[in-house]
């Protein structure tokens, strides 16, 4: 224990605390997924991974592309001609190919409504460099972020752990399907201005994570009127912007500021190719701001966290070729609402409801009738006997900051056809299980209220002795026979 602490004395404040939020249940749910993981023939019983919002349905579509385009790559002997220019050294500009590329393809998943400039796109490691970078060229430690929930678990790590900056929660509720009212920001806002916290932004994510919904025209209006009035920031994460697979449809904040007045300066998106693309290995983040500064300060500090050249290449290639963008666009949505159907309607058979939505990779599974008490202690009961006993790795709303215990978030695009089928089976088990056991607890509740009843009756009502009763008869009765 003394060897233990003489350790951390050693290292810094930062590398000791725990910033990074592992011991959250949202990431308690990875490691039961690690250590048990499902495989159909070598560990049938393990837990399926539920957890990850990972886009594994369009595969096909990209590995038939590499095939018929193997000079995209420098690993390969028709791209190697390539290799020289392309492993050397590069700025952190970013090659202008990709950033061209990436630009194109922002505008054609927001249906060419609008037109990205290639010279405001920033590179970073991920979405996760991308949030941290804006963070750092917005805010001073202590400082914070205002963000509706639920939202994102690895936004406390992503924002919070190296910048020192805190994160506000803008409680929105069930009752109205969770969307952002001007009252529940006021509310925040003003209860950071009693603490003496000084609030440099709001942090929202349309498409939502965990909700798989989109922000509508007048929300974001007012979004943007909000951070204006108050002259704060406002980040919109859109990193699921071609996720979306039914009606409504998705709406950037990049067109609202096109058709009102507002400080433009203030205006920040988070963009990825981790969830619309399904390439979180590629470490594809980018920040696309409107203020200048932010893209020249965000430029020099996110050599610490590059694209790398090969990967730039690669992507430039695969996002340049119209015809394939378009089909994988397409496709991708018509996979994501098939998958989407059959989840949700397997679920409405034994009664489990969610939120309605139509976007993301996943849905807002509403188990609160299951819940012995409406509580976060008794979610999280709930939540561990779904990891150790129903073996599927479901991440609980708590988890994400929800103010209301009984919500899940259910990803649904990151397995196989096979593996969603007994995913399915052990849900419809587990649920109609529960449903036994409570109509078995309410017939014997019902039977031990009878017997209550009865035996109140009993004490209450004149007992009528037979003649034939061992109990003594008075003298008047027997003088009268």
């Amino acid at each position: 224990m003394g060897y233990m602490s003489n350790q951390q004395q050693l290292l810094s404040k930062i590398a000791t605390d725990n910033g990074h939020g592992e011991n959250s249940p949202y990431f308690d749910g990875w490691k039961a997924y690690d250590s048990d993981p499902y495989h159909p023939i070598e560990n049938p019983g393990g837990v399926i991974q539920m957890g990850l919002a990972e886009n594994q349905l369009s595969f096909d579509t990209i590995e038939e592309w590499l095939l018929k385009n193997p000079k995209a790559s420098i690993c390969t002997v028709e791209g190697m001609s390539e290799f020289r220019d392309v492993a050397i050294f590069q700025d952190y500009h970013g090659l202008r190919e990709f950033r061209n590329a990436v630009a194109k393809f922002m505008g054609k998943v927001r249906g060419d409504r609008v037109v990205f400039d290639p010279d405001r796109i920033v590179m970073s490691g991920g979405a996760t460099g991308a949030h941290e970078l804006v963070t750092f060229c917005l805010a001073d430690p202590g400082d914070a972020f205002l963000v509706p929930t639920p939202y994102y678990p690895g936004f406390d790590r992503d924002l919070r752990w190296r910048t020192g900056v805190q994160l506000l929660p803008v409680v929105c509720e069930s009752s109205n399907d969770f969307k952002i009212t001007r009252e529940a920001l006021e509310a925040a806002y003003e209860k950071a201005q009693e603490d003496n916290i000084k609030v440099k932004g709001l942090l929202i994510t349309n498409p939502s994570n965990p909700l798989g919904t989109v922000m509508d025209r007048e929300t974001l209006k007012s979004l943007v009127t909000f951070v204006n009035e108050k002259s704060i920031h406002l980040i919109s994460d859109e990193i699921y912007a071609a996720t979306v697979f039914s009606s409504p449809g998705f709406i950037s904040v990049s067109e609202i500021i096109d058709e009102m007045e507002c400080n433009r300066d203030l205006i920040h998106i988070v963009y990825s190719l981790s969830k619309d693309m399904g390439f979180p290995g590629f470490r594809v983040g980018i920040v696309y701001s409107y203020n200048d500064d932010v893209v020249n300060i965000g430029r020099k500090m996110s050599s610490f966290g590059l694209v790398s050249s090969q990967t730039q290449h690669l992507i430039a290639s695969m996002l340049s070729d119209d015809e394939f963008v378009e089909s994988f666009i397409t496709k991708n949505s018509e996979k994501l609402a098939t998958r989407y159907k059959t989840f949700s309607r397997g679920l409405s058979q034994v009664g489990i409801g969610c939120l309605k939505s139509n976007a993301g990779l996943f849905f807002w599974m509403d188990l609160r009738r299951l819940l012995k008490e409406p509580t976060v202690d008794a979610e999280m009961a709930l939540w561990r006997l779904i990891i150790n006993e129903v073996k599927l790795n479901v991440s609980p709303g708590s988890s994400f900051h929800c103010s209301e215990p009984g919500w899940f978030r259910v990803c649904f695009a990151n397995m196989d056809d096979e593996t969603m089928e007994v995913a399915l089976r052990r849900i419809r088990n587990f649920v109609l299980k529960a449903k036994e056991k409570e109509v078995s607890a309410k017939r014997q509740r019902w039977q031990n209220n009878l017997k209550v009843r009865l035996s109140f009756r009993g004490l209450d009502e004149p007992h009528l002795m037979s003649p034939h009763s061992p109990v003594p008869q008075s003298p008047l009765v027997r003088a009268r026979t």
